[in-house]
C-alpha cells in the first residue's frame, strides 16, 4: 500500500503542497506521544492507589481506629480520676486543713504545669499527635496533683500527731483572773481614744485590775520581746508557734525574759499603767499569722458557755479604751 502523502495549503502560491517529514519533526511527534502516554499512565496509577487500599493499608487503618478508641477511653478515665482528685483537694482545703488550722494549698501550686513543654512539642510529630499530647498532658498534671496531695496528707498526719501540743500553745484563757467578768474595760474594734478623743481601732482588749495583779501567759510559748515598747509601756510578746503571738502591755513589772519558755498559766508580769495609759489595766492582743484577731474568741478554757456569751456582749458594748 502506497504511503499516504499529507498536504498543507501555501497561502503565497495558493496551492496545496506536500508536507516534507523531517527527522526532527518525527522525533518531536514520538516524544509527544510518549509523554502523553506516560502522563495518562501516572494519572490512572494515582487514581488506583487513592481508591483501592492494599491489605497492609487496611490493617494499618484498622489499628489506627482501634488506637484512637483506646485513647478516647483512656481520656475518659483520666477525666473521672481528675474528678476524684478535685473532690479530695476540696476536702483537704475546706475540712482537714481547717480542723488543724493550716493554710489551704494555693491553687497555683496544685495546678502548676508539670513537665517540660519541649517534650509536648516533640509529641506533635507523632501520628494522632493531638490525642497523644492531650493524654500525656493530663497524665502529667494528674501525677503532679497526686504528688501535691500526698505531701499535704503527710503534713496533716504530722499536724494530727502534734494536735495535743498545738492545743497547749493556742491562747485559750484570759490573761488576768476574771471569772466574774468585772475586769473587762474595753473590747476589740473601733473605740474612742481616751487621750485624743477620736475614733481609733483598738487591736486588743483592756482588763482593769489593781497595780500588781498577776498577768498570765495564755498558752505555751517562748518570750520573744520583753521591755519598753512605744505606746505599750512595759510589754511582753510571746510566740506560741502555729502562727500565734500574744502581747501584754502597760505592765508595772516584767517577770519574764527574752528566750524564756513559758506555759499556760505562768505569771509573766504585773498589771500597771505604763506607756500610753489612763489607768491601771492590761492591754492584751492576739495575733494569728501576722493578723490581729479578736481576743474574745480565745477564752474557751476558763469560761462556761453562759459566761462566754456574756463576755462577748460586754466586750462589744465597751466604748472607751484605757490606752
Amino acid at each position: 500500500m502506497a504511503k499516504k502523502v499529507k498536504f498543507h495549503f501555501n497561502p503565497e502560491t495558493l496551492n496545496y503542497e506536500p508536507i516534507v517529514q523531517t527527522f526532527g519533526h518525527k522525533l518531536k511527534q514520538i516524544l509527544i506521544h510518549l509523554f502523553s502516554g506516560a502522563s495518562l499512565g501516572a494519572l490512572f496509577f494515582f487514581i488506583f492507589v487513592s481508591t483501592v487500599e492494599s491489605p497492609e493499608a487496611k490493617q494499618l487503618s484498622l489499628e489506627k481506629s482501634r488506637m484512637q478508641a483506646q485513647y478516647k477511653l483512656l481520656e475518659r478515665q483520666f477525666d473521672e480520676a481528675q474528678e476524684v482528685m478535685t473532690d479530695l483537694q476540696q476536702r483537704d482545703d475546706n475540712l482537714y486543713r481547717v480542723v488543724f488550722q493550716a493554710d489551704p494549698i494555693p491553687l497555683e501550686v496544685r495546678k502548676s504545669t508539670a513537665g517540660n513543654t519541649d517534650y509536648y512539642e516533640h509529641l506533635l510529630d507523632m501520628t494522632n499527635s493531638e490525642i497523644v499530647v492531650s493524654t500525656t498532658k493530663k497524665m502529667s498534671e494528674l501525677r503532679k496533683e497526686i504528688y501535691i496531695q500526698s505531701k499535704s496528707y503527710d503534713e496533716l498526719v504530722q499536724l494530727a500527731k502534734n494536735k495535743d501540743e498545738m492545743l497547749k500553745c493556742i491562747p485559750a484563757i484570759q490573761p488576768v483572773l476574771n471569772k466574774d467578768l468585772t475586769r473587762m474595760a474595753s473590747g476589740f474594734g473601733w473605740r474612742i481614744d481616751p487621750v485624743y478623743h477620736t475614733r481609733r481601732f483598738h487591736e486588743g482588749m483592756d482588763f482593769t485590775a489593781p497595780i500588781g495583779t498577776d498577768i498570765y501567759a495564755t498558752g505555751n510559748g517562748t518570750v520573744i520581746s520583753a521591755g519598753w515598747k512605744q505606746g505599750y509601756g512595759n510589754c511582753i510578746d510571746i510566740n506560741h508557734g502555729y502562727g500565734y503571738m500574744t502581747r501584754y502591755g502597760h505592765m508595772s513589772k516584767i517577770l519574764a525574759h527574752v528566750g524564756q519558755k513559758v506555759k499556760r498559766g505562768d505569771v509573766i508580769g504585773l498589771v500597771g499603767s505604763t506607756g500610753k495609759s489612763t489607768g491601771p489595766h492590761l492591754h492584751y492582743e492576739v495575733h494569728l499569722k501576722g493578723e490581729v484577731m479578736n481576743p474574745q474568741n480565745y477564752y474557751f478554757l476558763d469560761l462556761s458557755p453562759t459566761d462566754y456569751d456574756r463576755m462577748v456582749q460586754m466586750s462589744n458594748n465597751s466604748g472607751q479604751m484605757f490606752d
